[in-house]
């Protein structure tokens, strides 16, 4: 069958996926085959892989058997159902760590965007239609590539009022505008909401000690970061940034919320409020967690450490399942992002990239 026309039919099928209010695990298990059996068709680096694993469509029953791609695959091949060149979007990875960056193509945002504006409605917003919002992230005009750009003004678009605005252009964080606008926001009496990178928070709180001034946000404002608490002249641990939160801009921990997300994924995860650390992240219906071993692709004992795999079906055109490099206990319907690997598991997963890397050298000598 003509791959545009299954593009646009499993586009359809996650589409109303997502729009469900759940999934069953039979649900979930069904769609997530579906998908595996479209991706091995169609990604052909995925197919090779798969293959040299002995993973089929026709072999493949559960959804905990899909194989799961490492994550710095996307830096190494393109993995992409469609013409990656007729991509609508192409979100890229910083690439700080080894200059590659790796990239996720988007035919179409339209599951993005219901995946992103779903899940946030139900994990952010809950009951409140609409709130002011400040951004601490620069324009996806000025990071054209960003997925954590797309997101924020996909959000604000929803979810912010008219009064919204960013604060950061080129020069970096604008402190003394939202310090202003903070004071203003005060004085109204009325919720606020501050979101954006991880280490702009931290620039911020800088910036209020060293004029040793704090704000009590009204009552219902919100805050969200995402990412690391890493800037130039400090590091955070966790325990401390979300303590700063409630200290400086006096909103209470169950409104201060982490967003977990990443290049490769078309879902985000969130905890739900910072009261006991490490927090449960938990995402929608439509994506589940595995911790593995990354040797084996095995699971861990119950409550034991390992790798997180994100298995996310809103990743409709690159590949559902992927070996994160990220380190985890299984919680509940989450898990606790106990941070990046090492030792060990940071050798797991480098042999896991050299496993898939190989399989495509094998396959096209």
């Amino acid at each position: 069958m003509d791959i545009d026309k299954m593009d646009q039919e499993i586009m359809a099928q996650t589409l109303r996926f997502i729009q469900q209010e759940t999934s069953s695990d039979a649900d979930f298990n069904e769609q997530a085959l579906a998908l595996f059996k479209y991706q091995f068709t169609y990604n052909r680096p995925y197919q090779v892989y798969c293959r040299t694993k002995g993973k089929t469509p026709r072999i493949v029953k559960h959804w905990q058997d899909i194989p799961a791609v490492p994550i710095n695959a996307f830096k190494e091949v393109t993995l992409s159902c469609t013409d990656a060149e007729r991509a609508s979007a192409t979100f890229m990875t910083s690439g700080t760590t080894s200059g590659n960056k790796g990239k996720h193509y988007h035919p179409q945002l339209t599951v993005y965007n219901l995946s992103t504006l779903t899940h946030f409605k139900a994990a952010v917003m809950g009951a409140t239609p609409s709130i002011p919002m400040g951004l601490l992230f620069p324009t996806p005009q000025a990071l054209p590539n960003s997925s954590l750009a797309h997101y924020l003004a996909l959000v604000s678009k929803e979810f912010g009022q008219q009064d919204t605005r960013y604060f950061i252009n080129e020069s970096g964080l604008l402190v003394d505008e939202l310090i202003a606008e903070l004071e203003v926001r005060v004085a109204a009496n009325q919720p606020y909401a501050l979101l954006g990178a991880s280490f702009s928070f931290v620039h911020l709180f800088e910036a209020l000690a060293a004029r040793n001034q704090r704000f009590v946000l009204p009552k219902g404002s919100k805050l969200l970061d995402t990412g690391g608490y890493k800037n130039q002249s400090s590091a955070l641990d966790t325990d401390t940034f979300y303590q700063q939160m409630t200290y400086y801009l006096g909103v209470e921990p169950s409104h201060c919320i982490n967003m977990f997300g990443m290049t490769e994924l078309s879902s985000q995860l969130y905890t739900q409020g910072s009261q006991t650390l490490p927090a449960t992240i938990t995402g929608p219906h439509w994506i589940r967690t595995r911790v593995v071993n990354p040797t084996t692709g095995e699971e861990v004992s119950e409550g034991e450490p390992g790798v997180l795999v994100q298995i996310d079906l809103a990743n409709y055109n690159s590949v559902a399942a992927i070996l994160t490099e990220d380190i985890g206990i299984k919680k509940d319907n989450g898990f606790l992002f106990l941070g990046r690997v090492q030792g060990a598991e940071a050798k797991g997963c480098s042999l896991a990239l050299n496993e898939f890397m190989h399989s495509l050298t094998s396959a096209n000598p």
